[in-house]
C-alpha cells in the first residue's frame, strides 16, 4: 500500500463521506402524471432543412403534445415559410399548430390579414410577440401604422377571431426592459389583454424560474407560465445568443462542456444530462407543463419528453 492510501485511511475518508449533507432522490417518473408538452420548430430555408423538420415533426407527433409552435423571423421575414409550415401541419398531421406573429414591420391591417389567413387555414392558436428588430436595425421601432407592443397585438387579435393566444415571458427580464418590475408589468398587461398563457425564454438555473413564478403570482397573474426548455449541444452558440437575449449561462454549465467541442457524441450525452436534471427538478417542484425548443432536432427533445414520463400514443 502506498503512502497516499495510508493517508486516506488515516484521515477517515468514509467518515468524511458520512458527514456531508444527504440529498434525497427525486420522485420516480412513474409516481407523477405525464406532463403537458409543447414543442417549437422554425420554418425551413432549404429542401434539406425541410426534410429535417418533417423528420422531427413525425418523431414527436406520437407524443401528442398540446400544440407545436412555428417561429416568425425578425421583421416578418419568414411569413410565407411560417404560413406554409403551419398549413402543412394542419393538413398532414394530428398536431395542433400555433403560429408565431409579431408586430414588427407591418401595419395593423397587414397583421390582421395574416391572422385571418391563419384562421381560414384552421389555425386557432397564435403566439403573439413584439418581435425582434429587422436585421441591421439597432433597436425596435414600432411601425407607424402598426401595433406598438405585444399587449396591443393581443388586444387586436382578440378583435379578429377567438384565438387561443400565448405570449412570451422573461424570467431574467427582457434585455430592453427598464426594470424587472416594469417587465413584469408588461407581462401582466399582456395577460389582461387576453392572453391565455405565457411561455418563458429559456433558462438554465431552476431557481430563477421558481422565483419568477412566485413574483408572477404576487402580481396577480394566474395563467400558466410555461417553462421554455432548451437542450444544448452547441455551447458556444448558446453563450453568444444568450448574451443578446438576456439569459444567463451558469459557470457550471461551461465546465460540463469544456474540452468536448469536437466530440459530438459526448456533447449530446452531456446535453441530455443537463436537460434531464433541469426538467426533473422542475417536475419535482410541481411544474407539469413544458415547452421544448427543438431547433428542428428530435433526438434531445424526445429524450427530455421521455424522461418526464411522456410516452407515444398507442397506434389506432
Amino acid at each position: 500500500m502506498d503512502q497516499a492510501s495510508h493517508d486516506t485511511i488515516r484521515h477517515g475518508t468514509l467518515e468524511r463521506w458520512l458527514t456531508g449533507p444527504r440529498i434525497p432522490a427525486l420522485p420516480a417518473p412513474r409516481d407523477m402524471a405525464p406532463p403537458k408538452l409543447s414543442f417549437e420548430f422554425f420554418p425551413p430555408k432549404s429542401a434539406t432543412m425541410e426534410a429535417n423538420l418533417w423528420e422531427c415533426i413525425r418523431r414527436l407527433e406520437p407524443l401528442a403534445p398540446r400544440f407545436v409552435s412555428v417561429t416568425y423571423g425578425a421583421g416578418g421575414t419568414t411569413r410565407s415559410r411560417t404560413h406554409a409550415t403551419v398549413s402543412r401541419i394542419v393538413a398532414e398531421t394530428s398536431l395542433t399548430p400555433a403560429a408565431h406573429l409579431t408586430t414588427v414591420g407591418a401595419t395593423r391591417e397587414e397583421v390582421h390579414e395574416v391572422a385571418r389567413e391563419y384562421w381560414a387555414a384552421g389555425v386557432r392558436h397564435i403566439v403573439a410577440l413584439r418581435g425582434d428588430p429587422p436585421v441591421g436595425a439597432a433597436q425596435y421601432e414600432p411601425h407607424p401604422g402598426g401595433y406598438a407592443q405585444a399587449e396591443d397585438l393581443v388586444r387586436g387579435l382578440r378583435g379578429v377571431a377567438d384565438f387561443d393566444i400565448t405570449v412570451g415571458a422573461y424570467p431574467e427580464t427582457h434585455p430592453t426592459a427598464l426594470s424587472p418590475e416594469a417587465d413584469l408589468d408588461f407581462l401582466k398587461r399582456k395577460i389582461d389583454a387576453g392572453a391565455t398563457r405565457a411561455i418563458t425564454q429559456y433558462f438554465f438555473d431552476t431557481d430563477i424560474y421558481l422565483r419568477f413564478i412566485e413574483r408572477c403570482h404576487k402580481a396577480g397573474i394566474t395563467v400558466p407560465i410555461v417553462p421554455g426548455i432548451l437542450p444544448v449541444t452547441n455551447f458556444a452558440q448558446v453563450v453568444k445568443f444568450s448574451a443578446m437575449c438576456g439569459a444567463s449561462v451558469p459557470d457550471w454549465m461551461g465546465h460540463l462542456f469544456e474540452g468536448i467541442d469536437d466530440d459530438a457524441e459526448t456533447r449530446k450525452m452531456v446535453a441530455a444530462m443537463v436537460a434531464a436534471e433541469q426538467v426533473r427538478l422542475l417536475q419535482a417542484n410541481g411544474v407539469d407543463e413544458f415547452h421544448i425548443y427543438t431547433l428542428n432536432r428530435s433526438d434531445l427533445a424526445y429524450a427530455v419528453a421521455h424522461l418526464l414520463g411522456a410516452r407515444p400514443r398507442p397506434a389506432v
